[in-house]
């Protein structure tokens, strides 16, 4: 079986993150996902451009990289930027973690993406940018009758 893939770059404009949502899911159609998995990825996505826009790069404006790869019924997604960086990944991860407490951010960003995605990670070196990592099974699930 032969993978399929996806490259797309953007500018870390809020309004892309519905872009973004929309293309990674037209992207996963192919292999016939479940509605709820289909919206367990768009909203994974979602608020990895999310950080991106808010986090990475603040008020000004630079590139993001989605790369999904499709390989039999798993969907493998990565967000990139070249924004500041993480100072400290590990805590960046947990519930209720904001640099932006008087934004109105929940901090739960990277809870979410866990929460709605098979597997979770983050790597990222200060200055330099951030990468998240997700994976999804696209299989639909069977449902008893």
């Amino acid at each position: 079986m032969t993978n399929n893939y996806l490259k797309l770059q953007f500018y870390s404009l809020p309004q892309n993150q519905a872009f973004a949502r929309d293309a990674v899911a037209a992207f996963c159609v192919q292999s016939n996902p479940s509605l709820s998995t289909l919206s367990d990825i768009k909203t994974a996505v979602s608020e990895a451009v999310t950080n991106c826009t808010v986090h990475a790069y603040g008020p000004d404006v630079g590139i993001i990289t989605i790369e999904c790869d499709i390989c039999g019924d798993v969907l493998h997604i990565s967000v990139t930027d070249a924004g500041r960086g993480i100072d400290d990944v590990e805590r960046a991860v947990k519930p209720f973690y904001t640099t932006l407490p008087g934004d109105e951010r929940s901090g739960m960003g990277f809870t979410i993406m866990q929460t709605f995605m098979d597997d979770f990670s983050v790597s990222s070196k200060k200055g330099e940018g951030t990468v998240v990592s997700m994976t999804k099974q696209l299989a639909a699930e069977v449902e008893n009758v």
